[in-house]
């Protein structure tokens, strides 16, 4: 007889369905115990790259997060293309000719939205989160519909969009998008999101488990996304070192591998970007 593993934990095998029920009353709490920490062991041991969508593709460097501040997303292709390399292209000559696709800018927002409504007549995962937000934000001559946007997010996630799954997460824990609370479904998305290296998921969890006093938890998540450039989660372990949860050791790595993921998406014309944008702000202000 072939024995069969407990699916969920792994710790015992059954030489079949009979022989699991027989001792299931005996098992479930050892097996609940452990199947818990199996889904620790994944939920903190992967995700720890950030996903190819967090790349820009003309320099290929990871985009500081969170993207929407550091880059802008062609209607024209869907791509999302850091400031640096926005930059270059206008000092190349291109102006705003996209220098990924090289498409001329939309005339109007009936132009733009047409051309996301292409990627998204091509199953484009990035077309349909890109529709989503507009829909969700009225852009685009778009009447502003949250049940719209939450169901090309869905779809979106559906064929592999993390970013969309992330807002679906968002969607259900907050209950604010037009959604009812839905808390253990939103934890499920952002859960999945953030193991396939979403940022904002995982800061979020570091959130939530840390409103719910789960401190240690709330550490683990911040330490991951402050190790992917993320200032806020870096933030938040200052404050934990300074009531005494988070120690000094643990500051210090966190500070370390946010200045090396800093540093790695550094290049000159990001920083005369970021300089052209504070002189801008500033000037406005």
């Amino acid at each position: 007889v072939k024995l069969k593993d407990c699916k969920a934990c792994r710790l015992v095998k059954y030489c079949g369905v009979d022989c699991q029920r027989a001792h299931r009353k005996r098992h479930k709490k050892a097996c609940k115990q452990r199947a818990a920490e199996i889904k620790d062991e994944q939920l903190y041991s992967q995700g720890h790259e950030r996903s190819e969508g967090d790349f820009c593709p003309l320099c290929t460097l990871a985009i500081p997060p969170p993207l929407q501040e550091y880059a802008t997303m062609r209607s024209c292709c869907v791509k999302t293309l850091c400031d640096g390399c926005c930059l270059s292209a206008v000092k190349s000559g291109l102006g705003n000719i996209c220098p990924f696709c090289r498409t001329p800018p939309a005339k109007n927002d009936e132009e733009a939205l047409g051309r996301i409504q292409k990627r998204v007549a091509a199953r484009d995962p990035q077309g349909l989160y890109y529709l989503g937000c507009a829909y969700f934000h009225g852009q685009y001559g778009l009447e502003q519909n949250q049940s719209r946007a939450f169901e090309l997010w869905n779809e979106a996630a559906e064929i592999g969009s993390k970013k969309a799954l992330c807002k679906v997460g968002f969607a259900y824990y907050d209950g604010n998008r037009g959604l009812s609370h839905d808390k253990a479904k939103g934890i499920r998305c952002l859960e999945l999101a953030a193991t396939q290296g979403c940022v904002e998921s995982r800061t979020k969890l570091g959130l939530v488990e840390y409103d719910n006093g789960n401190h240690d938890r709330a550490l683990r998540h911040f330490m991951i996304s402050a190790k992917m450039g993320e200032k806020f989660s870096l933030d938040a372990i200052k404050i934990l070192f300074t009531d005494n949860i988070a120690t000094r050791a643990q500051y210090a790595d966190a500070l370390k591998g946010y200045q090396d993921a800093v540093e790695e998406m550094k290049s000159p014309d990001r920083e005369i970007a970021a300089a052209k944008l504070l002189i801008l702000t500033s000037w406005e202000g």
